[in-house]
């Protein structure tokens, strides 16, 4: 069952969609759930490309999750300019996002799960550095240097003309200096030592888009810290948004088998604490 909703974030109003896990509605009404929230990537939205937001999100709920998708300010149908604002602003969005969640009396606040992908992946890493809310965290071909990698994107002469005259075009988006300079002050891999929760980080050797080294860098950086389990899955032939039916079958795969087992380590654990 999907209920859209929509989240006031400041002067944005987020549109989203709340999905609910296949069950029996009696055993619903009686149970909290763990839910997984998916942050879409660069000028994306909540279906993500080819429905893999929307793929990802029905195998979600047959394995008994809630899952919330949404559009950030300025794509998809949320209003505002996402041009104009910046990673800070992403953040925020995404935080908000997780207030709303948890004022659901269904929602188990001990299994929230952020699902980040590309440039996504880069704002849930830094949610949840922020965010201690943030239980668990997976991450699908994630942006690692957020100025360098959107740069790449939309190529070096629309950073210049954005440095000229103060914005660009990109894909019917205005992007702005702002925009770009957000890009360039936050930094994921120093930034993630803030987060102490498991992490998953999975990515597709074909992708063009952002190298498949990234997924050994942050799983470098995240085995420094003191704190935490950090996976990571190497997907054959997968591209940067697993485009392939073997490929986004094994994403998902992966991803419920992780946040199965991370949900059981943290429910062990509780035993132990009490």
């Amino acid at each position: 069952m999907n209920h859209p909703i929509t989240i006031r974030s400041g002067d944005l109003e987020l549109s989203g969609v709340l999905q609910y896990p296949r069950i029996e509605s009696e055993a619903m009404n009686a149970a909290k759930y763990p839910l997984i929230i998916i942050c879409h990537g660069f000028i994306g939205n909540r279906m993500g490309t080819d429905r893999l937001f929307v793929e990802a999100a029905d195998r979600m709920t047959r394995s008994g999750y809630l899952v919330l998708r949404f559009d950030y300010g300025g794509c998809g149908e949320s209003t505002g300019d996402y041009g104009s604002g910046g990673l800070d602003e992403l953040i925020g969005q995404t935080r908000t996002v997780i207030d709303y969640a948890l004022s659901l009396d269904m929602v188990d606040a001990e299994r929230l799960i952020l699902v980040g992908h590309s440039l996504g992946g880069a704002v849930a890493v830094l949610t949840a550095a922020r965010d201690s809310r943030v239980k668990s965290l997976v991450m699908w071909a994630p942006v690692a240097h957020p100025f360098m990698d959107i740069r790449n994107i939309i190529g070096t002469k629309a950073i210049q003309e954005i440095e000229e005259t103060g914005s660009t075009d990109h894909m019917h988006y205005q992007f702005t200096k702002r925009f770009t300079d957000s890009l360039a002050q936050y930094q994921p891999l120093t930034e993630l030592r803030g987060y102490t929760g498991d992490v998953l980080i999975v990515h597709g050797t074909a992708d063009t888009v952002i190298p498949v080294d990234y997924c050994f860098l942050y799983q470098k950086m995240f085995w420094l810290r003191k704190e935490g389990n950090c996976d990571k899955e190497v997907i054959l032939q997968g591209d940067h948004t697993f485009s392939s039916k073997a490929s986004r079958d094994q994403l998902f795969d992966v991803t419920l088998r992780w946040v199965d087992a991370s949900g059981k380590r943290r429910g062990d654990w509780s035993l132990w604490t009490i």
